[in-house]
């Protein structure tokens, strides 16, 4: 396969198995010939990773949603232009642990801030980039917050309740409804073995398409 790879994004809740299925889908891909790039939002780049530990240290002090937007949005911008962008062009595929559909469904969804002001940055940030193909990992909220506390200590975002995580979902199916040809929704209450094999023939699938392109 030659000329521009292929932007793969995995979104979903909390405890949905994306760093899971990411390194699944990574060995897939590799299996396949193909030179893959693993990263994640916020994050990606070291300065982005410096961000990151901004957004998600739990601290007294409250953050304000624009803040919070902003910074998600200046962490996406080092990641992609630094890293994202470098890669595709190079014949690369790069498999990314959420972007920016996490942000209308966090900050949108989540926190309420309007679509028209997330859609402004992203357009800023990415011009008409957009993911080639979005995997949504999606299960009930409660499924995957029993999972994430199984993990240890929460993060800022994990800590909020229950209905913050139901508006994300909420946000999520909708965005996935809309544009069927772009995003994948599998369901993550299945057990491993079956979310994987799920997975990876979609990834089949993308490869095959990407071979005939």
């Amino acid at each position: 396969m030659s000329g521009r790879g292929r932007f793969i994004t995995f979104e979903g809740t909390e405890g949905v198995g994306k760093s899971t299925q990411l390194q699944q889908a990574a060995a897939t891909l590799r299996s396949a010939g193909i030179v893959v790039v693993v990263t994640r939002e916020p994050g990606g780049t070291p300065m982005a990773e410096a961000i990151r530990e901004l957004l998600l240290a739990p601290r007294a002090e409250a953050v304000n949603e624009t803040t919070e937007l902003l910074l998600m949005f200046a962490a996406r911008a080092q990641h992609l232009h630094t890293l994202i962008l470098p890669a595709l062009a190079a014949g690369q595929w790069v498999l990314c642990d959420r972007f920016t559909d996490a942000t209308f469904a966090y900050q949108g969804g989540g926190r309420g801030v309007s679509t028209d002001r997330i859609e402004q940055l992203e357009t800023l940030v990415q011009g008409d980039m957009r993911p080639d193909h979005v995997i949504l990992l999606d299960a009930p909220v409660e499924v995957g917050m029993a999972r994430a506390r199984k993990r240890g200590e929460l993060d800022r975002f994990e800590q909020e309740a229950i209905a913050f995580f139901e508006r994300i979902r909420a946000v999520y199916l909708d965005r996935a409804s809309k544009s069927p040809a772009q995003y994948r929704v599998i369901n993550a209450v299945q057990p491993l073995d079956s979310v994987t094999e799920q997975v990876t023939l979609l990834l089949r699938e993308i490869i095959s398409e990407a071979m005939t392109d």
